[in-house]
Formats: structure tokens, C-alpha cells, sequence
């Protein structure tokens, strides 16, 4: 085995907790050449994984003439394909550029007729965490298969890049720096500016810098809650790219947030990383959780479903502000 692609052409969490594959295939086979097929904003996690040799980007593969995009796949020379993320359209192009080995979920219709190797299982129901239903496609690849989930935060390869002037202007080297990313952009259950202003009045101004970090979309949502009433917190919302905002991490004590792409991110570099999740599967850190050595869940005990098509979720906006802060002064300081 050669070369592998593995496609995940969605977002910046799901990529994160497939990034351990390329480590485990490295394992498996250290001469292989290892390909990544995403989306362009997705682009820097996936060169800052050691284990990715290249990223192709689907936003201008995808873009081409058909018969441009097959030949360019073609030059590739690939061994393997496997569809991390089901893309109906990417599956098509990689069974018309022949390539040998095209792994995929059985759940997919599409899958039945552009896949030689199907894999039967359902992330729905499964109790495994997000990252081990990755590894289920491997199957096809590596006999014995190990997906041991304390094993992952290793396999990740995820490496700091270098640091960016931006992060000097946001870290105070005097105390503990502190991100709280209080937005998802609507991609999972959010605990709510409130409790996040209630968290930062537990936090001391002189001992703690708080860093508020999200799209300038979601900076003019929580600003007036969370920035201006508050002496000891600095606002970058709208103004890091993805990297930027990596480095940022780096340097920082620690970061809250709900399930979102920054939690994967802090938690692959090391740092404090607090999650906060509802007890609704598939959305509880059962699925999602963080898999760094520092990263800790705050759920409310048991299973909840009452919230599961509401868009108000008390299971999460329930926590209690101390209970993070707890976290925070008893860890940190």
C-alpha cells in the first residue's frame, strides 16, 4: 500500500477527529504517502497533522471539468480511497478514475454502486466515540484492527505552527489566559451567553486575560454580553483566520466551549479544554467528547431527550457557571 487518500470534505471538528487515521496508517504501513481530500477552510488543520503528506482541496478539485478532475485523480496514482465523510459526488469521481480500493459506509445507496469494499456499521446508534467510527473503515485495509480511544490524542499528529504576531497582541504574559468561544455556528447545542457572563464574573481580572473568539457574525452576537461590560476581556471575534487562530490556542491556559472545531483543536494541542455537552446521544461526549490529555466534559448526569427537538436545550444551559469556574481556578491557576 502505497498511497491513501482519505476524504472528509465537511467541518473543522469532524476533521480533527479523523486525523488520528493517518496516524494509525502510517503505523500500519510507514512507507505510505498519505493524501487528504477537504475543504479549503479546513486546509490548515490538516497541515498542521506530521502524519498528512498532502491536502487536496475538493473546493478546487470539484470545481474542474469532469474529465479533468478524473485525469487529475489519476495522476495521483492511488491505492486507496477511503470516504470518511459520504460525498456523492466525490464517490463518483473516484470509481470513474478507477482507483483500486474505494472504501465506504454501506448506510449510503450511492456507496453501493461506487465502493468495491463496504463497511457495515451505523454511527447513529453506535455507543463509540466519533474518532473510533472512523476507524471502522479501515477494515478493509488492516487486519486486527485497534482503536483503542486513550491511543488517539497520539495518533492525531497535531502539531502547533508558528507563532503568529496576532497572538501577542492578545495574550497577557502576566496572567492566565483564558479563550471561552461561546458560538458554534449553529452546528451543536450552546450552554448560552448568560452562563458565559456569569463564568466570567467568577473569573479574578487580576489573575485571569479573557479572550472571546468566533466569526464577526458571532463577535456582534455576544459582544454587548460578554466584552463590553467586562475590564478584563479582549475581544477577538472576526479578527483570526483559521490559523491565526490555532496559534492562538497554543499559547492559551485554556478554552471553553460547546462541541465545536476550536474544543478539538485546544485539545489536540494539550491545553485545559473544558466541553460542555448536553446528555442527548448522539450529540454527548460519548460521540464528541475532546481527546486530549487535558480535556474534561461537564454533562448533567443521566440521559435527557425532552430537549432533543427544541431549540431552547435546558439539558445544557442547566449547568452551572461555578461548576466550570471550579474547573478553571482549581486546574489553571
Amino acid at each position: 500500500m502505497k498511497k491513501i487518500l482519505i476524504s472528509r470534505t465537511d467541518g473543522i471538528g469532524d476533521v480533527m477527529l479523523t486525523l488520528p487515521m493517518a496516524g494509525y496508517l502510517k503505523e500500519q504501513f510507514p512507507a505510505v504517502e498519505i493524501f487528504f481530500l477537504g475543504r479549503n477552510y479546513t486546509r490548515p488543520i490538516v497541515e498542521c497533522c506530521s502524519c498528512i503528506d498532502r491536502f487536496l482541496s475538493w473546493d478546487v478539485l470539484g470545481a474542474k471539468d469532469f474529465n479533468e478532475q478524473i485525469a487529475d485523480i489519476q495522476n495521483l496514482q492511488l491505492d486507496a480511497v477511503i470516504h470518511v465523510f459520504p460525498d456523492k459526488e466525490v464517490a463518483k469521481a473516484m470509481k470513474v478514475a478507477n482507483v483500486p480500493i474505494r472504501i465506504g459506509t454501506s448506510h449510503r445507496i450511492f456507496h453501493l454502486l461506487t465502493c468495491n469494499k463496504l463497511v457495515h456499521f451505523s454511527r447513529k446508534r453506535s455507543p463509540l466515540h466519533e474518532s473510533q467510527l472512523n476507524f471502522q473503515l479501515l477494515k478493509p485495509l488492516v487486519s486486527n484492527l485497534s482503536f483503542d480511544l486513550n491511543r488517539m490524542y497520539e495518533l492525531s499528529g497535531f502539531h502547533a505552527p508558528a507563532r503568529h504576531p496576532e497572538v501577542d497582541l492578545l495574550i497577557n504574559k502576566n496572567k492566565k489566559n483564558i479563550i471561552l468561544h461561546p458560538k458554534s455556528k449553529g452546528s451543536a447545542r450552546e450552554w448560552g451567553l448568560e452562563n458565559f457572563a456569569e463564568l466570567i464574573k467568577l473569573l479574578p481580572p487580576e489573575t485571569y486575560n479573557i479572550i472571546t473568539t468566533g466569526t464577526e457574525t458571532e463577535g456582534r452576537m455576544f459582544r454587548s454580553t460578554l466584552v463590553q461590560p467586562f475590564s478584563h476581556v479582549c475581544d477577538a471575534s472576526g479578527r483570526l483566520s483559521l490559523i491565526q487562530l490555532i496559534s492562538l490556542i497554543t499559547y492559551a491556559d485554556a478554552l471553553v466551549a460547546c462541541s465545536t472545531g476550536p474544543l478539538h483543536i485546544a485539545s489536540a494541542l494539550g491545553i485545559l479544554t473544558i466541553g460542555i455537552y448536553p446528555p442527548i446521544r448522539p450529540m454527548d461526549p460519548g460521540r464528541w467528547a475532546p481527546i486530549g490529555p487535558k480535556s474534561k466534559v461537564v454533562v448533567k448526569d443521566g440521559e435527557c431527550s425532552k430537549c432533543r427537538k427544541n431549540t431552547e436545550c435546558t439539558c445544557i444551559t442547566g449547568i452551572d457557571p461555578i461548576d466550570i469556574a471550579e474547573e478553571l481556578l482549581k486546574i489553571v491557576r
